[in-house]
């Protein structure tokens, strides 16, 4: 996201993306507690990060209520942390890999040469 696009948030909004960002994740009930607003402010705030594609929003069940996940944008997400060269990181696709594996000093190697 260009900072621009950051400029026009308002400080409840930059904060509300901030805690998103951070948390990579978080129930909308406990979004707004976090930021200590009311619900009906953190749903205003979580529905104009929306409709600005700065977050995304799924439907869910969180403590036995209905309620919404909110997540980064996948745009907003800077994957470019992840390669090495034109190298993706072999922690993404596999669970089971180890620091002693192929694949993760081929991957170390090419961060090191770039």
């Amino acid at each position: 996201m260009s900072a621009t696009a950051e400029a026009d948030l308002s400080e409840d909004e930059l904060a509300g993306l901030e805690l998103v960002r951070e948390s990579g994740g978080i129930h909308q009930s406990e979004f707004w507690k976090a930021l200590d607003v009311s619900s009906r402010k953190g749903s205003r705030i979580v529905e104009s990060l929306v409709e600005k594609g700065m977050v995304q929003r799924e439907d869910t069940v969180y403590n036995g209520h209905n309620t919404y996940f909110i997540t980064p944008a996948a745009k907003d997400l800077d994957f470019s942390l992840l390669m090495a060269g034109d190298m993706l990181s072999p922690f993404v696709a596999d669970d089971e890999l180890g620091v002693q594996s192929d694949a993760f000093s081929q991957w170390i190697m090419r961060l090191a040469y770039q």
